[in-house]
């Protein structure tokens, strides 16, 4: 790895070069444990801790086949698929695995008694397998994490229908918390110059889905002047939908948990900032009751923010806690999108308020290619930054997950693979240095 490491940070190696490298038997990668999968068994799903789940091994690089890159990593980030892996919630990766094994020899590689976890990832092409033109050893990239096998017309319209779509580094094994990763060739993007490598992992699957689920035509197709409610605005995905708010003219209301986390939307640009901790809502009189009076009165606080105005798309991800309050809230012929349900999946809501006033319920998943090389390029652009809020050694993945898994961050949480130190792999110091303040925004708070 010594030798790959060094040829990714002299700037000067080829391709030529890079494809003379010989790749080590063995890699570094974090994982779960097949053999493992019942460790929480009788736990809630707050009681189970990834520090013990998620370990740091050796495992073998895998085979390379048609349409594949394995790509040195630099850096990666955890979401929260990261944290539903090592939870073994709401069903042990390791079926998911044992099914992809199933479709061909090729797959079969991915049904293993360990699982490389990850979906994440900034770092340099080291070989491509056949049929791969447009990437080579070398090049600087990042992965989204949309694995498709294409060979269903569902998918050849929007491919996130494909049958056979899945989540890299959650449903595939390989994933980007390790020093060298799997993965097809279609999920490889241009690296942003003016980042870090542990800046440039960061955004790759949040910023993806909030593009999908709140600006594309496959979600909530927002345009300028719509009021959105985001949930966990300074969290993974809701700091990016802030961002697109804001950047396409529309108005955020932003929920949030704490003062300091309200502070990090206004830093943002967000003015219309509601602390749910600081104003008591009760969306649920207990286990299986909901509260229509606290509906109502999140709906006052909201037109009090908005100037009498309804929300006209709303940003769901929490889901059983939020779902029923969304749906109330939401204007007549407005749409409620989701994407994950991290508060529980069995969602309840007054239906009378969907269907009397022609709402829109929109089930949003990740992105498609397209949607996530868009994402990219804001980023590049300088559009869209990245909402990195600290960084953790492979070695502390676990504790980096915990903290997720707690709601203990801000932001995104980044993880070092191959890069020895933070703030390495900017190549474009003049355009970082017109964005610094907006790159350091979740670090500084």
């Amino acid at each position: 790895m010594k030798d790959i490491l060094d040829a990714i940070q002299s700037q000067s190696a080829t391709a030529a070069d890079f494809a003379a490298l010989p790749l080590p038997d063995s890699y570094r990668a974090i994982t779960v444990h097949k053999d493992e999968a019942e460790m929480f068994a009788g736990l809630t799903t707050r009681e189970k801790d990834p520090r013990k789940s998620l370990h740091l091994d050796n495992v073998p690089v895998p085979e390379l086949g048609p349409g594949e890159a394995l790509v040195a990593v630099m850096a990666s980030s955890v979401n929260y698929n990261s944290v539903w892996t090592s939870i073994f919630e709401p069903v042990s990766t390791f079926s998911f695995l044992e099914r992809y094994g199933r479709l061909s020899e090729l797959t079969k590689r991915h049904d293993l008694p360990y699982h490389v976890i990850g979906s994440d990832l900034a770092g340099v092409v080291l070989r491509t397998g056949p049929g791969v033109n447009a990437w080579n050893p070398g090049d600087e990239v990042v992965a989204h994490c949309l694995s498709v096998e294409l060979e269903s017309s569902d998918g050849h319209n929007d491919t996130m229908l494909d049958p056979e779509q899945r989540i890299w580094g959650f449903e595939t094994n390989f994933g980007g918390l390790a020093e060298i990763a799997l993965v097809k060739s279609n999920q490889l993007m241009p690296k942003p110059d003016h980042l870090s490598w542990e800046e440039a992992a960061s955004p790759g699957l949040v910023n993806s889905t909030a593009y999908r689920q709140l600006v594309s035509s496959n979600g909530a197709g927002m345009k300028q002047g719509d009021n959105v409610l985001i949930w966990g605005a300074s969290g993974g995905l809701g700091s990016y939908a802030t961002q697109f708010a804001l950047a396409g003219g529309a108005n955020p209301i932003c929920v949030v948990s704490s003062p300091e986390k309200a502070d990090i939307c206004r830093a943002m640009g967000a003015t219309a900032v509601i602390d749910r901790n600081a104003e008591g809502y009760k969306f649920w009189k207990d286990e299986h009751t909901q509260d229509p009076r606290e509906w109502k009165r999140f709906g006052s606080k909201i037109r009090e923010l908005t100037g009498g105005e309804d929300i006209d798309i709303v940003f769901e991800h929490p889901g059983r806690e939020t779902f029923g309050a969304s749906v109330y809230v939401t204007r007549k012929g407005g749409t409620i999108t989701t994407c994950a349900s991290t508060s529980g999946y069995m969602h309840q809501y007054d239906n009378r308020y969907l269907w009397m006033s022609l709402k829109r319920i929109v089930g949003s998943h990740f992105a498609n290619y397209r949607e996530a090389w868009e994402a990219n390029r804001l980023i590049a652009k300088g559009k869209i930054h990245p909402t990195l809020s600290k960084v953790y050694s492979l070695e502390e993945t676990g504790q980096a997950a915990y903290d997720v898994h707690r709601n203990l961050h801000q932001g995104k949480v980044g993880v070092l693979a191959l890069a020895p130190e933070e703030g390495l792999g900017v190549r474009d110091h003049e355009m970082r240095a017109k964005h610094l303040d907006a790159i350091n925004r979740f670090r500084n708070v």
